[in-house]
């Protein structure tokens, strides 16, 4: 499903980096990405996401080779990965309902298959009841939970997730990550960046450790 071979990413400042990292996540699977500040967490997902491109190496998603897309296929290819950010990025003048929908108009679903699948999307997270809401009104986990509903109603095999839980308390965090189980356990592939590391002991998953853009530690409990 996800397959890095010996890939590199480099930046003019020199931070944020990789550096000739490999490894293989199967179709189905759930993991967790450690490592401090700058260590090359939000990179790697960034080039699993087609956000950015590998200098060297080769990157696999889905049975893609994302360094041969064509700039044409990028955006057909972006909707099999839904991505989850700590800011949320939810367009504050737009109702939750829109917020979600978002993915599917770009796409050019039609009106009554939007409403279905945002309804069940927003249902999922326990915010059905919001969705004429504005982001402003909700609290920090409501606007994480509309995140999570945004990054999966197009209902994508691959599901990427950068300190979804960076800004909430232990107890929020916790109903979060039982909200990635949820979807885990349905199939869908989960890599999620996170500094939590008790939280990610509580929930004995596989754990990758970058250093400095390298892949120090691969461990499954």
């Amino acid at each position: 499903m996800i397959r890095f071979e010996n890939v590199s990413k480099s930046y003019p400042d020199s931070q944020g980096g990789l550096r000739e990292v490999t490894f293989r996540m199967e179709p189905g699977e759930m993991a967790f990405l450690t490592g401090h500040s700058g260590a090359g967490k939000s990179t790697l997902l960034k080039l699993i996401g087609l956000l950015e491109r590998a200098n060297r190496g080769q990157v696999w998603v889905n049975g893609h080779n994302l360094g041969r897309l064509t700039p044409r296929e990028v955006p057909l290819f972006r909707r099999q990965v839904g991505m989850i950010f700590q800011d949320h990025r939810l367009l504050e003048d737009r109702t939750v309902f829109d917020n979600v929908a978002l993915p599917l108009v770009v796409t050019g679903q039609r009106h009554q298959e939007i409403r279905r699948r945002v309804q069940a999307a927003l249902d999922k997270v326990g915010l059905l009841n919001k969705a004429r809401a504005l982001p402003v009104t909700l609290s920090g986990g409501e606007q994480q939970r509309v995140g999570i509903a945004r990054a999966v109603v197009s209902r994508p095999p691959v599901l990427l997730a950068d300190e979804p839980t960076g800004n909430l308390d232990p107890e929020l965090s916790l109903e979060i990550m039982e909200l990635f189980n949820q979807f885990n356990q349905v199939g869908v592939t989960l890599l999620i960046a996170t500094h939590d590391l008790a939280l990610v002991e509580h929930l004995s998953r596989r754990v990758l450790t970058l250093r400095e853009g390298r892949l120090v530690d691969d461990r499954t409990p």
